[in-house]
């Protein structure tokens, strides 16, 4: 009887069919979210007191697509490998599914870029982090009473980003848009009170990250807060998610 299951099986292999797919190749593109488009009050709206975050005024976002998730450690690491770079420092042994950290502006740029994408706007990382304009202090959550159920904070007390998806999503499904990690922003750093100021993203060196991290109390994880780094700058607590139009 055993004879014949394993003659039985051969068959089935050299068939090309088999009940197992071995060695299956993963998909290791990022998963989009559609945002449909429309206008918000963009900024400080919830105490209009952050100087880099006021005056607060309307803004007009077209339809977009952004990950639902931060990009993980598999995720890079696998690019890392495709485009012979180095794969990004951990502080934890365990990569895998955890948001990807140690990374610089350029690299999350050419890592959204190997699969077809972008990094995202800061108006369209703001809208999409408000569940589409809505008045959220934290993602998914209209008052910093419910912060740890959506977002991982320092209060937290962790030493390392978590695996996305861990936390509550916002109302249009998308994961960690406030704590985990920070994101870089597509975008130069802007003062909302000059924009007739002009930069060039080849001559400018500062960038933007949103969003807060586990490193950060719960002011730096609100929706509106906005950060100004060096687009060199590696941190532990730096990531990014893509964008698409």
């Amino acid at each position: 009887m055993l004879q014949k299951l394993l003659i039985y099986f051969l068959l089935i292999s050299l068939s090309g069919c088999s009940f197992f797919k071995l060695n299956e190749k993963k998909n290791y593109k990022p998963e989009l979210i559609r945002v449909e488009g429309g206008s918000f009050a963009y900024g400080d709206f919830y105490e209009g007191k952050n100087t880099d975050a006021i005056p607060v005024h309307q803004v007009k976002v077209d339809g977009f697509k952004i990950g639902k998730y931060e990009i993980t450690y598999e995720q890079f690491d696998y690019f890392a490998e495709k485009t012979k770079i180095k794969e990004p420092e951990s502080d934890l042994e365990k990569r895998g599914n955890r948001a990807v950290t140690y990374i610089t502006w350029d690299e999350a740029k050419a890592f959204c870029e190997f699969f077809g994408y972008r990094l995202p706007t800061e108006t369209e990382w703001e809208y999409a982090a408000r569940s589409g304009g809505k008045n959220q202090v934290v993602s998914g959550a209209t008052t910093l009473d419910s912060i740890y159920v959506v977002a991982l904070t320092k209060d937290e007390d962790r030493s390392e980003s978590i695996e996305v998806g861990t936390k509550q999503p916002n109302d249009l499904g998308i994961y960690d848009m406030s704590g985990n990690v920070f994101e870089w922003i597509g975008d130069y750093y802007q003062f909302y009170s000059m924009p007739e100021r002009k930069h060039s993203l080849d001559e400018d060196a500062v960038r933007i990250i949103r969003g807060g991290s586990y490193y950060e109390n719960m002011v730096a994880n609100r929706t509106y807060w906005r950060t100004g780094t060096l687009r060199d700058v590696r941190s532990e607590d730096i990531g990014f998610r893509c964008a698409d139009d």
